[in-house]
């Protein structure tokens, strides 16, 4: 028996070999070599022709490539590096304003309107906004009041650090946080809310509710209750000192062009080293933005990333404004979509089985501020959600030499209010027209409605006849986009038993 299966596996063999002698070999080699590992002395792609000598790259080839690699590189350092450069942009524009210290900020006591550039701010609450230098100043106090609306601490690449007021651990009940420092290794002391941040800088942004219509009740709030100040001056902390931010004329929006790349160098070079994983710094290292090394790049790697930010600039724009993802679209047949796909604050998909959404990250950073899992959570009356929309019913972009009307339906699924604000595709801040505050919301009311409950809102370059208090202003060959808050929101708004109406052009 042992020799029948050892006989058979001697022909078996035997054939074996002789098939694979039987294939001509490849020239130059001894045997046949699998075409799919060999590379031809000329390949036509993209870029052009690809020249060979044997699999040895030409020197226009070599040349070639290298600079693509680097453009690609210049272009996945803007998608990636959005999220650093926009907070380090928050960070000037709040400098610009006088906020240098952490006992200071920024307030919008009259509410945020058209001046300041600010992605997608909202006109329906009052922002206070605050930085955070913990390398300077070690451990960092927050007293944060009662009855505050929604906050969050996001670090120098915008992700969550914490959450305060309603979606925070103190519930809206107001409480004392500790931000540490990355790497810090003293004595924590009791009695706070505790979070180590990954950066040295950190963004404060806080909300305000409004009540009846106003924001003194919100102004006081902080200005009687918050407290921002080092934990080694807690005996004697310093006096807060508000700057109101309402009306101002400042910047806190990234650079589209070549200086993009020396905002992500700041950032980079002040930030430690594991601030961000190696892969990241890697790509970033790539085209020259290294720690502890000034950002100078060659004539020619400066060309290369000229033209790479342009269509850095160019695909984050078709990211956010014409996705082709179909899990943005929040109703079958409807233009309304989130901004924050996959409901994920780390945005991975599938809890990280399919690795890192970067679209989803590009087309939120794009257009929005603030990182937090209460918009991923779907908690009743607690934290907020939203939806987007830059295009009317029929698909075609919204255009402010033309009449539109959108129905708020009845029973809007709000706790708190619901507001609807417009704003500038360039600047994705809010539209500047002869209206301060480009927006309805229910909290401010000031609009009619309908017997039924629900709302007509019209946008265009002039009012409709008697529907002046519930029109929104636009700018003939201006396009827009809008976004819906819903403040508290209700079982109906997670279910989708309630959605937006459409923008219907008016002829």
């Amino acid at each position: 028996m042992r020799f029948g299966i050892f006989f058979g596996w001697v022909i078996s063999a035997s054939l074996t070999a002789v098939g694979v002698a039987a294939e001509e070999p490849t020239p130059g080699f001894n045997n046949k070599i699998p075409e799919n590992i060999m590379t031809p002395n000329e390949v036509e792609t993209r870029l052009g022709t690809m020249r060979f000598n044997d699999g040895m790259p030409t020197e226009e080839t070599s040349r070639l490539v290298y600079d693509n690699l680097d453009f690609m590189r210049g272009v996945e350092t803007f998608l990636n590096g959005i999220p650093a450069a926009s907070v380090e942009a928050i960070r000037l524009g709040n400098v610009e304003m006088g906020v240098t210290q952490a006992h200071q900020a920024i307030i919008m006591d009259n509410f945020m309107d058209a001046n300041p550039l600010f992605l997608t701010g909202n006109t329906g609450t009052v922002y206070v906004s605050s930085f955070l230098d913990l390398k300077r100043d070690g451990p960092t106090v927050m007293e944060i009041p009662s009855g505050m609306g929604p906050g969050t601490v996001n670090d120098a690449y915008f992700r969550f650090v914490v959450d305060m007021g309603g979606p925070g651990p103190d519930k809206g009940k107001g409480g004392k946080y500790l931000i540490l420092p990355p790497g810090y290794d003293g004595d924590v002391p009791e009695g706070y809310f505790v979070s180590t941040s990954p950066s040295y800088a950190n963004w404060v942004i806080l909300r305000g509710l409004i009540k009846d219509g106003k924001p003194d009740a919100a102004n006081k709030m902080f200005t009687d209750g918050l407290k921002i100040y080092p934990l080694s001056q807690a005996d004697n902390p310093p006096e807060m000192e508000f700057i109101s931010g309402s009306t101002k004329v400042f910047n806190t929006i990234h650079a589209n062009t070549y200086e993009f790349y020396e905002e992500l160098h700041t950032v980079i070079d002040r930030e430690p080293v594991d601030f961000l994983d190696p892969e990241l710094r890697g790509l970033f290292a790539s085209i020259g933005i290294i720690k502890g090394k000034p950002f100078a790049p060659d004539a020619r790697m400066e060309a290369i990333l000229q033209d790479a930010i342009k269509v850095g600039n160019a695909t984050a724009r078709a990211i956010t404004f014409d996705t082709r993802d179909p899990n943005a679209y929040l109703y079958e047949g409807s233009q309304w979509k989130t901004a924050f796909i996959g409901r994920d604050y780390r945005w991975l998909l599938d809890d990280g089985m399919g690795g890192r959404n970067l679209d989803a990250r590009t087309l939120f950073f794009y257009q929005a501020t603030v990182n937090t899992p209460a918009m991923a959570l779907q908690i009743p009356g607690v934290g907020s959600n939203y939806a987007y929309a830059e295009r009317d019913g029929n698909g075609d972009f919204l255009d402010g030499g033309n009449n539109y009307k959108m129905t708020i339906p009845a029973d809007a699924p709000v706790k708190n209010f619901w507001s609807i604000v417009i704003y500038d595709p360039q600047t994705r801040s809010e539209l500047q027209t002869d209206q301060l505050y480009p927006s309805k919301n229910s909290a401010r009311g000031g609009f009619d409605t309908n017997a039924d409950g629900s709302v007509d809102l019209y946008f265009g370059p002039e009012a409709p006849a008697g529907k002046e208090a519930n029109w929104t202003q636009t700018v003939p060959g201006k396009g827009w986009f809008t976004l819906l808050r819903v403040y508290g929101p209700l079982e109906p708004w997670f279910e989708k038993t309630w959605k937006p109406g459409e923008f219907e052009l008016v002829k």
